[in-house]
């Protein structure tokens, strides 16, 4: 069973997702540490009710960028995590950071990447008038919102959408594909190869998601 260490900056769903499945041992991984680096995030106390250590480094308090990266790589290293997740931590870490848990370092995002990286990812989508949108999950790169894709979930965008109903939309199926992709790492079946991820699971390759459907058709 592997640990796993969580960074947020706000109320953490995603987190609670992932405590979750571990709860109900779904999971085959120990939560062993939550941190932030808002002493204020909502998902500190999720943590704390079950269980979970937490630890707080404030980017507020440093001067630079890599000060804060070494301080946060410190409180990680003290739980000594073969995986460390990013669950809606919403500061952009260095390249040394990075290079440090390359391989062990996964993030979620709220679109399907490549396609709208950073932020307003459901206001972008909606301006852009696409028919579908989601959230990847993806092993971190120094490139920004980059990164060989481990598992991707898609929704369709209705027309009667606006930002909360998209974000709302996707955010459900965060909640399903992140445990998913944590546990094909738990288990060792995710390996990287030219690039990209290769899982080793038979996958069907019959389902498609098809949007707008009309009804009737």
């Amino acid at each position: 069973m592997i640990s796993v260490v969580i960074l947020i900056s706000g109320r953490g769903s995603n987190m609670a997702s992932l405590l979750a499945a571990a709860d109900a041992r779904t999971l085959p991984a120990r939560i062993v540490g939550v941190l932030a680096n808002r002493p204020d995030a909502g998902g500190l106390e999720t943590a704390t009710a079950a269980g979970v250590p937490t630890r707080v480094v404030d980017h507020k308090l440093f001067a630079r960028r890599e000060e804060f990266d070494a301080a946060m790589a410190a409180a990680i290293d003290e739980f000594a995590p073969d995986l460390v997740v990013l669950a809606g931590f919403m500061r952009i870490l260095g390249d040394a950071f990075v290079r440090h848990y390359q391989g062990r370092l996964i993030n979620i995002h709220p679109s399907l990447l490549p396609t709208f990286p950073g932020l307003h990812t459901h206001r972008r989508a909606l301006a852009e008038g696409v028919r579908i949108h989601g959230c990847t999950v993806h092993f971190v790169t120094p490139d920004l919102d980059h990164g060989p894709i481990i598992a991707q979930a898609a929704v369709p965008v209705l027309d009667g959408d606006d930002e909360a109903t998209l974000a709302g939309r996707v955010l459900a199926q965060e909640h399903q594909v992140y445990p998913q992709a944590v546990r094909w790492f738990a288990e060792g079946r995710l390996r990287v190869s030219g690039g990209r991820v290769i899982l080793a699971s038979p996958q069907d390759g019959s389902s498609a998601l098809i949007a707008p459907q009309a009804s009737g058709a």
